[in-house]
């Protein structure tokens, strides 16, 4: 066939053409590309390659990425808009894209534009400075205060609720499906759920293989979608689908292997056993299954699928009655589902995962009480576990749980952490894990870490609220390690999925600062929150803290006033970390007496303090205290921790430090302290795009 298309500009500008009417189109490459043309794929690849130097889909993300600059120069578009308008599913991928093509991220623009107009061309080269808030916002923990109070919610919830959809495909990325209960028994729901269940643990034990979650996959048991819809609000690539019966003794199931993007069935089979071979009918589905998708498995892998939890059909029909009510929602099915194990556990009394799954339903009854009841019964619960199989994931996660009822949360980890050697794609362990190295043992790397495998592995939440609350956990974690721009997207999908979700408000009005070094657009978000619920405690001492770093203690004190009001009234012992910036506007204001008590609270709960930052809460409350030395001190102590939060970059802007600002020793100890900082965030950020997960 003769070459249609000479080597001309001409050529590339048709190209070009293409691309452009076709932009918006995630799914647009170089098929879809070949085709417009009327070319061979062969023949396209060849000629793009001769005329660009470049393969032809890095041609389309080029020309795509081009446009996004156009839009971003001319626009009032959000970062997300943008990246969607110009066929990134993903906002984070467009940032990754946008920032090697262009050197900076896409947040950068304006003020890259206005050095450019000013000449100023030599800072392109140097490393990025990290951003210190002029308008003197937050002393230290802004957003620890959302860490204690809010994410712990939010992590401990995350066995119901996690999510947060990202559009990278993952290789062997594989979601298991609600299986469908074809008896004429509809009881009989429980038996196909279960060989459900199992199938999905069996499958999440391969290190090979990202599993999505159960939560995830259950929200389409009663959803009209498409497979390939699935896929990608789920970034899974295959797709399992079943059915089953139970008749007399003997299980029918019906199990399908499906590629999500193009609804193409790879794999299909039925299965016939007895139901005394249940047992060996979940190990073949899940090796039938792994074998299908090419995943590695290896010999301890395989011995765990294979190996029997029960000698007992008995205790084991008992149990998944009882994993049928722990997964759902109340108090009542919780009680119900222990009811179920304890029988269970009358038929076999070294059945290990009964014993576990009984001290998992205990610790969330327990969650929500004012008055804890089931701490022993946890604790008994966790020990037959683990003296019965130390290596089961659930025996692991069960030891965990009953250190964290007791507060003792550094214990928890090493377990949690086996847990997830031991099952991978443990949801449950990765929330945990990502809640513990955020609130009680913090540790920004690993909580960003922990979020991000949260995120690979739980892409759906049942409605938008929790979809909120999970973008909202996800930006938490991106700010605290120097992320800003990746943190400002994800907490206006936050917004997006909730408008009223006040939380999510705080955090956006504390990053603003941040990015803009300026109140006025965050006062304004927190003002306007504020009118629709006037009782918020966070919303009310974020005000007041603004209008302090401003000048304005006169504001400041009748926002404090409020919120002390409403924290005494409801006895809440919570926000302590403020208590030292209330100290400082009452004295301001003449009432040294009181301020006097709210320091002394705040000293208090500096020597309680368990983490890293004891030695800066200390170094503040010296500082109130007009001893520099001792200020100092504890700072230069501080500056020996590692993976702290963004926010004590900020610590310079704090009238608090008005004192010493100019003072040598303070600004060689803060340069020690932002330096390590900025190297830590650019190790974190090497290690989580080596790990795929950036």
């Amino acid at each position: 066939m003769p070459d249609l298309y000479p080597d001309t500009p001409d050529f590339m500008s048709q190209i070009k053409a293409v691309i452009e009417d076709n932009l918006s189109d995630e799914q647009f490459g170089v098929s879809e590309l070949a085709n417009e043309l009327h070319m061979s794929r062969s023949n396209l690849l060849r000629k793009v390659k001769h005329l660009t130097n470049l393969s032809v889909s890095q041609f389309i993300r080029q020309v795509r990425l081009e446009h996004s600059m156009s839009m971003l120069r001319t626009s009032q578009l959000t970062i997300s808009e943008i990246a969607y308008q110009v066929g990134f599913g993903s906002t984070s991928y467009f940032i990754k894209c946008f920032r090697e093509h262009y050197g900076y991220p896409p947040g950068e623009t304006h003020k890259r534009i206005g050095a450019d107009k000013n000449n100023i061309t030599d800072d392109q080269n140097q490393e990025p400075k990290p951003l210190i808030y002029s308008h003197r916002k937050s002393h230290v923990m802004v957003v620890g205060a959302l860490a204690v109070l809010v994410l712990l919610i939010i992590g401990l919830l995350g066995y119901y609720w996690w999510s947060a959809p990202t559009s990278t495909p993952l290789e062997k990325s594989i979601a298991v499906l609600p299986f469908k209960n074809e008896s004429s028994d509809s009881t009989n729901r429980y038996l196909i759920n279960g060989l459900m269940e199992s199938t999905l643990n069996n499958l999440q034990q391969i290190k090979d293989l990202k599993v999505i979650s159960r939560t995830s996959a259950e929200k389409y048991r009663n959803v009209a979608k498409s497979i390939p819809e699935m896929a990608k609000e789920l970034n899974a690539r295959y797709f399992v689908e079943g059915s089953g019966q139970k008749m007399g003794d003997q299980l029918l199931l019906s199990i399908q292997l499906i590629d999500g993007p193009s609804d193409r069935h790879l794999w299909a089979k039925q299965y016939r056993r007895q139901a005394i071979d249940i047992f060996l009918l979940q190990e073949e589905i899940a090796k039938d299954i792994a074998k299908e998708v090419q995943a590695i498995v290896t010999q301890d892998e395989r011995r765990r699928i294979e190996k029997k939890p029960t000698e007992s059909l008995v205790a084991y029909d008992l149990f998944l009655k009882g994993i049928e009510l722990l997964r759902q929602e109340g108090s009542d099915n919780l009680k119900g589902a222990i009811g179920y194990f304890k029988q269970a556990i009358g038929h076999d009394e070294k059945f290990a995962l009964a014993y576990a799954c009984s001290a998992i339903a205990c610790y969330y009854l327990d969650l929500f009480m004012v008055d804890q009841q089931y701490g022993d019964e946890i604790a008994d619960f966790a020990d037959k576990a683990i003296f019965h199989d130390p290596i089961l994931p659930e025996s692991l996660i069960a030891k965990a749980l009953s250190y964290a009822h007791k507060k003792e949360y550094k214990a928890a980890i090493p377990y949690f952490e086996k847990a997830l050697a031991y099952n991978p794609n443990s949801i449950l362990a990765i929330n945990f894990l990502s809640d513990f190295y955020n609130s009680f043992t913090p540790n920004t790397a690993k909580y960003l870490e922990y979020a991000l495998r949260g995120l690979r592995l739980d892409a759906a939440a049942r409605d938008s609220a929790a979809s909120s609350l999970n973008y909202l956990h996800l930006s938490n974690a991106f700010i605290q390690t120097g992320f800003l721009e990746e943190a400002l997207v994800y907490i206006d999908k936050s917004l997006d999925y909730n408008p009223t979700n006040s939380f999510a408000v705080w955090v956006k009005a504390v990053i603003l600062f941040a990015r803009d070094k300026n109140t006025n657009a965050g006062r304004q978000l927190l003002l306007k929150e504020l009118e629709r619920d006037p009782n918020l405690l966070y919303i009310l001492q974020e005000l007041a803290k603004v209008y302090h770093y401003d000048g304005d203690d006169e504001r400041a004190y009748q926002y404090y006033k409020r919120f002390i009001e409403i924290r005494e009234r409801y006895q809440l012992d919570i926000f302590r970390n403020v208590n030292l910036t209330i100290a400082i506007v009452l004295a301001n204001r003449g009432f040294r007496e009181e301020a006097d008590k709210f320091a002394a609270n705040f000293k208090a709960f500096s020597d309680d303090d368990q983490t890293i930052y004891k030695p800066m809460h200390l170094a503040l409350y010296y500082l109130y205290q007009q001893d520099a030395e001792k200020a100092i001190n504890h700072l230069r102590q501080f500056s020996e921790a590692d993976n702290y939060q963004y926010w004590i970059l900020l610590l310079p802007n704090d009238p608090i430090v008005d004192p010493i600002r100019d003072h040598p020793e303070f600004k060689r100890v803060m340069h020690t302290i932002e330096t390590k900082f900025w190297k830590q965030h650019d190790e974190i950020k090497a290690s989580l795009e080596a790990k795929r997960l950036l």
